[in-house]
């Protein structure tokens, strides 16, 4: 039985440092109509979030269509990159992902933050096997799950993604059986 997880990275948001409450912009609110309606044709059973504020924005639309309500998971929250606001956050983001064990003060290493989401993906696929489950999530973490599964979904992949962006992973028990790309802007 396949199980499709359409993972959601969240539309584009109002820039404040309060990670968990910052909004959708104007935009990132039109962006996020458009998900519902796109993933409206994949038959979604479950709406899964982030708890951030930006990720429950982007699916809360789908979630009210298919008469559903999100369900936060706390393990699909973005990694966390420092205790503090960093200055320069390419150089940051940057090194992180080139010392997959590195960690800012107060922050998480790609190998912690993947673990703690491929974990929650693991749990989702034994959860509702056969289902299609949208996640509203985060490009980082979003793309260090695909990693877990796929090394080709690196540091590059995630430069180029856009918000909101969709990629439906489709499995057989815990195994990889493709990715496609859903949205597109």
């Amino acid at each position: 039985m396949i199980t499709n997880i359409y993972f959601i990275r969240h539309a584009h948001s109002t820039y404040t440092p309060d990670e968990l409450h910052r909004p959708l912009s104007k935009r990132g609110l039109s962006d996020a109509e458009k998900v519902a309606q796109t993933l409206m044709e994949h038959h979604i059973d479950y709406v899964i979030s982030s708890p951030y504020k930006r990720a429950v924005q982007t699916v809360e639309g789908l979630a009210n269509l298919i008469g559903q309500k999100v369900i936060i998971n706390e393990h699909f929250k973005e990694r966390k990159l420092s205790e503090h606001p960093v200055s320069d956050f390419e150089m940051a983001i940057t090194k992180v992902w080139e010392d997959e064990t590195f960690f800012w003060e107060g922050g998480e290493s790609n190998v912690s933050a993947q673990r703690r989401s491929v974990k929650a993906t693991l749990k989702l696929l034994n959860t509702y096997e056969g289902k299609n489950i949208a996640v509203g999530t985060h490009g980082n973490l979003m793309v260090l799950i695909m990693n877990y599964f796929d090394k080709r979904y690196s540091f590059d992949f995630w430069k180029q993604l856009e918000m909101p962006d969709i990629y439906k992973l489709s499995f057989l028990k815990e195994n990889l059986k493709g990715v496609n790309k859903i949205w597109c802007r």
